[in-house]
């Protein structure tokens, strides 16, 4: 039977900044327990043969939301019939969901190349084959998604497909880097969704169905990934340190490009003029500042972790043009959410 959401942001509680070893590995018993007591599965929780599931060419569901959106906001795409709009935003749409899979896939693989090196015993071994269980769910239920919506899409750019293989072995050489990898795959797309969501916006069922076990299960992988930062933070040396908190914004920014930005084969489908794409990513000042709210749980995160201090490490956020207010708390929605 298909499990409710009750929550569809998946918050979970704060834990301190300073995590003794027994904290840690209470932290992840908890989160271990929470992937045992609340699971889905891509073939049950999604009733894909359900009449309200369909995909249709004419659903004006899958507009573009203007508020969420950068595309879906410009006067450019406004201006187009209907059934263009609908069609660029099923294009879209499905493309999110392949790169999102693709990432999922290079994650998967990553979590088991560094959980082969844990000794037994080890809490972030069992915390971890969940969470790895969990993203082929969704890789299941995207793929399923975009076979559904009927569009041949390639997902990631042409270098990052071809590098994929490679980035894996990051987790056995260096999971500091990998971990803040996993995170800046994974928080672009949870803020993007939790906004879509806290909209109220009238979705397509099959794609609000899978934003909601999406950002119920992220949840847990992105605590994970929290307090993973926080806590080897500390442990690094003095050069280590200072070379992380250089490429911390640089991670960040490469692969939110790599997951927000449409490709080239986007912009020539649908004629997309070069001007309106330079507009949307990132020139305009609404979409500086929607870049710069992608951010900001792993800016609070990068000042509990010492990772944002210093000179240098300040310049390159803003360099990065993902500088800004930290969250006061994990999934803080943007002011314009938050007032109500």
């Amino acid at each position: 039977m298909s499990q409710t959401i009750d929550q569809p942001t998946g918050e979970l509680p704060e834990i301190p900044v300073d995590v003794s070893p027994e904290m840690y590995a209470e932290i992840l018993e908890g989160l271990s327990q929470a992937s045992v007591d609340r699971h889905f599965d891509a073939f049950i929780d999604v009733p894909w043969d359900h009449e309200d599931f369909q995909v249709r060419p004419d659903d004006p569901r899958w507009v573009l939301p203007a508020d969420v959106d950068p595309l879906g906001a410009h006067p450019w795409y406004q201006a187009q019939p209907l059934a263009r709009q609908i069609e660029i935003g099923q294009w879209r749409q499905a493309n999110i969901l392949k790169v999102g899979l693709q990432f999922e896939n290079m994650l998967i693989r990553g979590i088991m190349q560094y959980v082969f090196t844990l000794p037994n015993g080890s809490a972030e071994y069992r915390y971890l084959t969940h969470e790895a269980t969990e993203e082929c769910h969704h890789t299941q239920m995207f793929q399923q998604a975009v076979n559904r919506i009927g569009v041949d899409v390639v997902g990631m750019p042409w270098l990052m497909r071809k590098v994929a293989g490679i980035l894996p072995w990051a987790a056995s050489a260096t999971p500091f880097a990998f971990f803040i990898g996993v995170l800046a795959g994974e928080e672009p797309i949870d803020h993007t969704q939790k906004g879509i969501l806290r909209s109220g916006k009238n979705l397509p069922p099959v794609l609000s169905r899978i934003m909601e076990i999406h950002v119920a299960e992220e949840a847990r992988h992105i605590s994970f990934a929290h307090h993973y930062i926080r806590r080897n933070a500390p442990r690094l040396g003095r050069v280590e340190k200072l070379v992380v908190s250089l490429l911390f914004p640089v991670i960040m920014r490469v692969l939110c490009d790599v997951i927000m930005v449409p490709s080239k084969a986007f912009r020539k489908e649908f004629g997309i003029p070069r001007e309106v794409m330079k507009d949307l990513y990132w020139r305009a000042p609404e979409s500086r500042q929607r870049l710069q709210e992608l951010f900001g749980d792993v800016r609070m995160l990068a000042e509990q972790s010492g990772l944002r201090q210093g000179r240098l490490a300040r310049l390159m956020w803003r360099l990065c043009r993902i500088d800004g207010r930290p969250s006061r708390y994990r999934s803080e929605p943007p002011v314009a959410f938050s007032q109500g």
